[in-house]
């Protein structure tokens, strides 16, 4: 299927690696003008390099920014004026008790996960409104709706993100510019291997035994039973990328593997 999105520009927040470098790579492959961002240089430039291998002929560029920061969010601005489609990917999670949980961590986590989609869609869906076109994802979680006990304000991040992108939606009727979702479940990204790795070695178990006992212990409701790859995260997110979306707004889709267990 064509997704027509030949030389449509797409800007993709924290995209060096995981989910926002797979959402990027698809958008590539079906001929998008891809923007990363990444908190480094080298790391930006390590990411389209990788891209540009993957998918020869790709046409991708970078800014080296801290996107979750007003001063960061206002230098990509500064390089990148202008984009018809904006994934707000940037995220950050942690596991830890509730009652250890400080204000500078709760602060951390909205103003990383929360407030760097909101100032990036206020500067760039503005502009998607008198072009009568564009698209807005944020990159929330099954988290948003299935709350972590392990980590709370992770979930009340992601909570917050289905709020904005739903109020938007509504706010933006009419304009041509779509708003939505997509909850992604437990993905393998680079952090999040390392993470469990670290976890197993701990507990002294082997990792298929520290997985199989993720899903039993922790997200018993999966109906996929395993941690899914980000490759199978981006189709989805190109799909509220595309023109062919138009009557898929104000949405929350989920790619978690059935963890959520309602119908609605």
């Amino acid at each position: 299927m064509d997704m027509q999105l030949t030389d449509r520009r797409a800007l993709v927040t924290g995209s060096t690696s995981g989910i926002g470098y797979a959402i990027a790579r698809a958008l590539a492959a079906e001929g998008a003008q891809v923007t990363l961002t990444g908190r480094t240089r080298a790391g930006v430039d390590e990411a389209l390099k990788k891209l540009r291998k993957e998918v020869p002929g790709a046409k991708a560029g970078g800014v080296a920014a801290d996107c979750a920061t007003a001063a960061g969010a206002e230098k990509v601005f500064a390089e990148v004026p202008d984009t018809e489609i904006l994934v707000n990917n940037l995220g950050i999670y942690e596991r830890k008790d509730f009652f250890d949980i400080p204000d500078g961590d709760w602060q951390r986590m909205f103003e990383v996960n929360v407030m760097s989609g909101v100032r990036f869609t206020r500067f760039y869906a503005a502009k998607m409104v008198e072009r009568k076109w564009g698209r807005v994802v944020f990159v929330s979680s099954e988290s948003g709706l299935n709350i972590p006990p392990e980590m709370i304000h992770y979930g009340f991040s992601k909570t917050a993100q289905l709020s904005i992108s739903r109020g938007l939606a509504m706010a933006l009727g009419g304009t041509g510019v779509t708003v939505n979702a997509l909850l992604p479940g437990p993905t393998r990204t680079e952090y999040s291997d390392k993470m469990r790795e670290q976890r197993a070695k701990a507990a002294g178990i082997p990792m298929a035994e520290f997985e199989k006992t993720f899903f039993e212990k922790h997200r018993p409701s999966s109906i996929l039973k395993r941690f899914a790859d980000s490759d199978e995260v981006a189709p989805l997110a190109v799909y509220l990328c595309s023109p062919l979306s138009a009557l898929t707004n104000g949405a929350a889709l989920r790619v978690e593997g059935g963890i959520v267990n309602q119908i609605t």
